[in-house]
């Protein structure tokens, strides 16, 4: 099936030198600079080297440093590799962290598939090594054939990366994506072996999130985010209520928040909707610290 609304293909190249690459970012350099004013959005973020911010879309990996905290790292590490693998770049030297690339054989060729950009300037797109299937700056309809292909596809089929859907990804590529995701479940790869999103777990201190439990990366962000602050996991739910992070229930096929979907008991919490359940909303870019304002009551 096609899509009825285009995409743009835009050529170009892949880049790690100097960055902190993970598994759902990359650098990316196009071939021609004036193609990305094709993409809706805010103008896309790029550098003085030419490289923009690439965001993959469909697709969320294991964080390997949001703000100053990570995700269990072997398997974090483990789908920011694969994702330099995919787009080809290869003779990788990490500084002692392992945070940042000190070089690498980059500049490799290949294209995205995108319509827009993100409330940050990154490029939210479909991700692919090798030649286009038309010339940079053409308008094609991505239909599930060319998606199988992509990075994004081989990410999830991997188990390499959890589904995150936003409300700009069409139905017919979500459900592809979700059918990928149900057979990298059965299989038990990756993350799904090891998953405890949908499973109460214990929180009794950040360690529990950054070190021990592999879980949706965005439940993740919120949670740490919360510990960090409050230096607990208790009231995190209604934190989440105060928040009002507008979400879409796949499952009803109606609008309510993400604290609906999150079960807390003691210091236990989880997330009672599997991740390819919900639709996410691209909510207006907040002030940082959001979840230490409201546990000071600002």
């Amino acid at each position: 099936m096609e899509r009825a609304v285009p995409f743009h293909v835009i050529a170009g190249s892949f880049f790690a030198t100097n960055y902190s690459p993970d598994g759902d970012t990359i650098r990316f350099k196009p071939d021609a600079p004036a193609d990305l004013a094709m993409l809706d959005g805010v103008p896309p973020s790029v550098n003085a080297r030419g490289h923009a911010s690439l965001r993959l879309e469909g697709i969320d990996a294991l964080e390997t440093h949001f703000e100053g905290r990570h995700q269990p790292l072997a398997l974090a590490n483990s789908a920011r590799d694969e994702l330099l693998r995919l787009v080809g770049i290869t003779n990788i030297v990490w500084d002692a962290r392992q945070g940042s690339v000190v070089s690498s054989v980059d500049g490799t060729p290949g294209f995205i598939v995108s319509r827009a950009t993100d409330k940050f300037g990154r490029i939210i797109a479909f991700v692919f090594g090798g030649a286009p299937p038309a010339a940079s700056g053409s308008r094609i309809f991505l239909d599930t054939a060319l998606l199988d292909i992509s990075v994004n596809a081989e990410m999830i089929r991997a188990g390499l990366a959890y589904p995150t859907y936003y409300s700009g990804l069409f139905a017919d590529l979500r459900n592809h994506l979700t059918g990928l995701v149900s057979a990298a479940r059965a299989a038990g790869a990756g993350v799904y072996g090891v998953d405890s999103t949908n499973t109460l777990f214990a929180v009794p201190d950040i360690g529990a999130l950054t070190d021990q439990h592999v879980i949706l990366p965005k439940l993740f962000r919120r949670a740490s985010a919360y510990v960090a602050a409050a230096g607990t996991i208790v009231g995190f739910k209604q934190a989440l209520a105060d928040n009002s992070e507008p979400v879409l229930d796949l499952t009803q096929g109606h609008f309510t928040h993400l604290d609906t979907f999150v079960e807390e008991s003691g210091n236990q919490i989880r997330l009672t909707r599997r991740p390819e359940e919900l639709v996410f909303d691209p909510m207006p870019e907040r002030p940082g610290g959001e979840f230490t304002a409201l546990v000071n009551g600002d």
